[in-house]
């Protein structure tokens, strides 16, 4: 492309015979044509350039955005980081790797920014009015990045119907654990400083009730003609106590009976019918039966402590989806900090505080919500179990939104040919209910057939957790 400097050199030398004035008058305008197409050729040159370089930077500065997110890298090393990555991505011919210069790099603390200043000299391919072979291009880029802390509590179905399936050749509760174990070990891989995690996440097994572990304490054993919520707290130790027969616990009443949607600790004090004081323990219905062998684990960073949990699973019992939804939200609660802490099982979680913490919540199902042990108040005397239910699960959701807790649920299977259509779409509309709304690039509800959507299901949650957005 610069033998076109000769062409305007040899055209300029044509119009300077004077043989005639046609002749003059060719040079002229051929010399106009030749720098037009000069002009053209180096706009699109520079363009091309500035495109590449800003995809370059772009690239650069959210990764190293992620890194500072996850922990991968200091602020120190941020420079070094986007350097690497200006070198390592950029593009043969018009962009070359040596000749990429970072001018300024910017970590901002308290905006939680960071800006990459960079430009390149790009070599004209036809220098005209005295512009030199230079040009020089710029760009620049703003990424987010976050210091907050992150907590996830996965509600994770470990019912009959996720037992492997000789006939149907599926293993629904051997596809679980290999999702949720890589999604834990993905959301723990961001914590630099093991001693000061970032990321504690929570499982919740759950069936048809949810097993407390050590959390046993907070529960209160219902006996069939007895009180729905605990003896006060000035009531004699042998009232006081019941034998508990398993670790497991169902909905919390109200004093009238009904389901109780907040997220309050079991230390805080409630009145009863008579004007006692008692303190608001979750409820273990007398008529439970089946409790699942996995229980819950409280926020924690400990992987190996999640993967064995996660490990032993073993699928049994029946669905009680608003128990599930009710124990993920007292994971997440700062209202449960306490008795956490008490039973030694960490320090619990954090306050409802956007700036500081991220919470989320996973909720996985293969079927439909069909038990529960209290209807909402007001709800119909005639209002079935399983509809129950679904609105139990879908309020507790609600005030978890309200909190600002981020829900992602997952639909696992839901064409199973044992489910009518009935039961499939009131199987999604709960979830899809119960889910954070969708926005234009972060997707909350999500159906899998298989195993491996499942997995894919999973790290695209997880991928989301740590979504940036660039903002220029």
């Amino acid at each position: 492309m610069r033998h076109l400097g000769g062409l305007v050199h040899a055209i300029g030398g044509f119009a300077g015979d004077r043989s005639g004035n046609f002749a003059v008058l060719l040079g002229m305008v051929a010399s106009v044509l030749a720098l037009g197409v000069g002009f053209a050729i180096n706009v699109s040159q520079l363009y091309n350039a500035k495109s590449s370089l800003q995809g370059v930077v772009d690239a650069a500065v959210t990764s190293t955005a992620r890194d500072l997110t996850t922990g991968v890298v200091r602020e120190a090393d941020a420079n070094a980081s986007v350097q690497a990555f200006l070198s390592a991505n950029s593009q043969a011919g018009i962009l070359s790797a040596d000749r990429i210069v970072l001018d300024k790099l910017t970590v901002d603390k308290i905006a939680k920014t960071v800006q990459a200043d960079v430009h390149v000299d790009v070599g004209l391919y036809f220098p005209i009015f005295s512009t030199g072979d230079m040009q020089r291009v710029a760009a620049s880029t703003t990424a987010l990045y976050s210091d907050k802390q992150i907590e996830v509590a996965m509600m994770l179905d470990v019912t009959g119907s996720m037992a492997a399936s000789w006939y149907r050749r599926t293993n629904k509760i051997g596809d679980l654990q290999v999702a949720a174990s890589k999604a834990v070990r993905d959301l723990l891989r961001s914590n630099y400083d093991k001693n000061d995690p970032r990321v504690r996440v929570a499982i919740v097994p759950y069936a048809e009730a949810v097993n407390t572990g050590g959390l046993a304490s907070t529960v209160f054993v219902e006996t069939r003609y007895g009180s729905k919520v605990p003896p006060p707290i000035d009531a004699p130790v042998s009232v006081s106590l019941t034998l508990a027969p398993d670790k497991c616990a169902t909905e919390r009443k109200d004093k009238d009976g009904y389901a109780d949607y907040s997220p309050d600790g079991p230390y805080t004090p409630r009145l009863d019918n008579n004007g006692k004081t008692y303190l608001a323990k979750v409820n273990r219905d007398y008529r439970m039966r089946t409790c699942p062998s996995a229980a819950l684990i409280p926020l924690t960073a400990d992987e190996d402590k999640l993967l064995d949990t996660i490990t032993n699973f073993r699928a049994d019992g029946v669905t009680a989806g608003g128990i599930a939804a009710q124990w993920g939200y007292y994971m997440l609660s700062p209202s449960w900090r306490s008795a956490i802490a008490d039973a030694g099982l960490g320090a619990g979680p954090a306050n409802f505080d956007k700036r500081k913490v991220t919470k989320v919540a996973i909720l996985m199902t293969d079927g439909r919500f069909n038990t529960a042990f209290a209807k909402g108040r007001g709800a119909p005397t005639t209002q079935g179990e399983e509809q129950t239910s679904r609105n139990n699960a879908e309020a507790v959701c609600a005030n978890m939104k309200r909190d600002g807790i981020e829900i992602f649920t997952i639909g696992f299977d839901l064409n199973d040919p044992t489910m009518t259509v009935t039961e499939r779409d009131q199987a999604k509309s709960v979830l899809k209910n119960c889910s954070t709304a969708d926005t234009s690039s972060l997707k909350h509800y999500y159906e899998a057939a298989t195993g491996t959507e499942l997995a894919a299901a999973f790290d695209e949650i997880t991928g989301n957790i740590e979504k940036l957005t660039i903002k220029r």
